[in-house]
């Protein structure tokens, strides 16, 4: 199964196929449909940002490399169907990075180790080559000299950065970001968010669920508006922000535009 993936990634890379796209995407929790059926694409090197109200779905859709099964729909990664039958899940998610909101790092091991862990199980990277990968990660984010630091005894921010380091030490293809600040104070927000930006910058694919406007506006190539399971509206952030189409859309931005 894992040669099938490959040949699907090696493929999809000679074309111009998005990197993602997301057809009829479908989802219920019991009686609660969540998401009713999405569509949705993200080209390499883009980075979307993905906003609405609390209960609208963005985290649930996020979840798109399967850590929640969908009930319809198909999402296609490179090329190769994440929901087919044969399809090699577990190989492909080696090349989506994931930072979730509550950090989900492993406590008992120290900074360094939380970066090697996935390389060397995962990719059969020698010891080695994955703490000289994890230094230069922990370096981008700011924590070189922190990684023989116990995880518990970081700051919130930190813990994220090192999340963010984590994920990076597989050189993903994108990075799916799940509201990454929320669960910070909001004195340390900036220094998260600096570090998305800067990869932002450096071409990184990225989907982002957030509350941080300023970023959806100033760093996004597009902004999606998720209200009640469906997107509303899709557009770059100068035309979204600044010419809503849906009235629930103009709803949801008027207490951010107002102090503009």
């Amino acid at each position: 199964m894992a040669d099938t993936a490959t040949t699907g990634v090696a493929a999809a890379a000679q074309t111009n196929e998005p990197l993602i796209r997301v057809e009829g995407l479908r989802k219920s929790f019991g009686s609660l449909e969540v998401l009713k059926g999405i569509d949705l694409s993200v080209n390499p090197g883009e980075v979307v940002t993905i906003i609405g109200a609390s209960g609208s779905g963005k985290s649930t859709f996020l979840r798109f490399n399967l850590l929640e099964t969908p009930d319809a729909g198909h999402i296609w990664f490179h090329g190769q169907d994440l929901t087919a039958e044969r399809c090699n899940i577990n190989k492909l998610r080696e090349d989506i990075g994931m930072v979730f909101q509550g950090f989900n790092l492993f406590n008992n091991m120290d900074v360094l180790d939380n970066c090697t862990l996935a390389p060397v199980t995962l990719k059969k990277m020698s010891e080695t080559e994955a703490e000289k990968v994890a230094m230069e990660h922990l370096a981008s984010v700011g924590l070189e000299k922190f990684a023989h630091a116990a995880v518990g005894r970081l700051s919130g921010g930190q813990k994220q950065r090192v999340a963010i380091a984590r994920a990076l030490c597989m050189n993903p293809q994108i990075m799916l970001f799940d509201e990454p600040t929320s669960a910070l104070d909001p004195e340390i927000v900036g220094e998260v968010l600096e570090v998305m930006r800067k990869l932002a910058a450096d071409g990184m694919t990225m989907v982002v669920v957030t509350h941080e406007m300023a970023f959806a506006r100033t760093v996004s190539d597009r902004v999606v508006f998720m209200d009640q399971g469906v997107v509303l509206e899709d557009a770059a952030p100068a035309e979204l922000f600044g010419n809503p189409k849906h009235q629930r859309t103009r709803e949801f931005l008027s207490r951010y535009l107002e102090d503009k």
